[in-house]
């Protein structure tokens, strides 16, 4: 085994990676922990049990697949015990930012004595794109990897810090963070206020991103499903999710919608959107968890910028 293993976002960046002829190990790290219940002791029996439930119940994902795809890859993570060096792959969405933390929360615990670099694509030109890492030319990730940041003890104690509070009850003590910028996470901050944002409106019951999913069915027209999710692909933010997600969602937004080819609302979406009536008590599920917390047991108050627990 190599003394420097590199762990992943995701399995297309990971053979991205092997084509670089980087040295060391590459382990994949395969969950999508900015979804569903999330427990602070990462890699636990009852973490595990937690998100296989969650998986298989909105996303059909079967036994075997779990164990199989995430299962066997976290146990190669646990079995790579000589690893001095250890580099972490990420991005700077909220998908990505909560993955990162959860993986740091775990090392701390695990490997403790491993130097631990950051390699985090994000913001790269003089424009606002923000860029993913198969966005970028091998050259640029070689540049990125080459400039790695090396974090410190304080660094990661902080990560987990923002993970045990992700895993809390309460979003309102992430809420009350605001010393981001005295660690070496650029995107963290913004990716912990798109979490919040994540709570529903107090004006119309519906959340920033479900929000956005009705204003562009308006704005947009799509004449089709597909072009739909394409549409709300590239009209994301920082959230970072993949069409899977946003499929689940059009199901729980589908009463809203008279039909999804050509895309049209209906006349109480359009009255939701206008926050002219709540959609609140239509969509509220008791067993919809963000990180530890039950997403419709707070409102975010839009003017005030602030969580409000009910």
């Amino acid at each position: 085994m190599s003394s420097l293993l590199h762990i992943t976002n995701g399995d297309s960046f990971t053979d991205r990676l092997k084509s670089l002829n980087l040295k060391g190990d590459i382990i994949t790290w395969r969950e999508m922990l900015c979804e569903g219940k999330t427990l602070t002791n990462v890699g636990s029996e009852s973490f595990w049990k937690a998100r296989f439930e969650f998986l298989n119940k909105n996303y059909k994902v079967s036994k075997s697949w779990f164990i199989e795809k995430t299962l066997k890859e976290y146990r190669s993570l646990c079995n790579h015990k000589q690893q001095d060096e250890i580099v972490l792959w990420f991005e700077y969405d909220l998908f990505c930012q909560v993955n990162m933390i959860a993986v740091l929360s775990w090392l701390k615990t695990n490997r403790k004595y491993a130097q631990i670099s950051l390699v985090c694509s994000g913001k790269q030109d003089d424009t606002d794109k923000m860029y993913a890492l198969n966005d970028l030319s091998n050259d640029q990730l070689q540049e990125l990897y080459n400039n790695k940041i090396d974090l410190t003890q304080d660094d990661i104690e902080y990560a987990d810090y923002v993970w045990q509070l992700y895993c809390s009850d309460n979003p309102i003590r992430l809420e009350n963070l605001s010393d981001f910028g005295d660690f070496q996470f650029d995107y963290l901050g913004n990716a912990v206020r798109t979490h919040l944002h994540r709570f529903p409106s107090i004006k119309n019951g519906l959340n920033e991103m479900e929000n956005t999913i009705l204003r562009l069915a308006i704005e947009k027209k799509p004449t089709s499903k597909g072009a739909f999710v394409s549409e709300i692909l590239q009209n994301q933010g920082l959230l970072g999710f993949a069409d899977t997600q946003y499929d689940r969602a059009l199901g729980r937004l589908k009463p809203l919608f008279s039909s999804f080819n050509p895309v049209r609302l209906t006349k109480k979406g359009k009255e939701i959107l206008e926050n002219k009536t709540s959609y609140y008590s239509c969509i509220q599920d008791n067993d919809v968890y963000l990180g530890g917390a039950l997403k419709y047991n707070f409102l975010y108050n839009t003017e005030a910028n602030r969580i409000l627990k009910l």
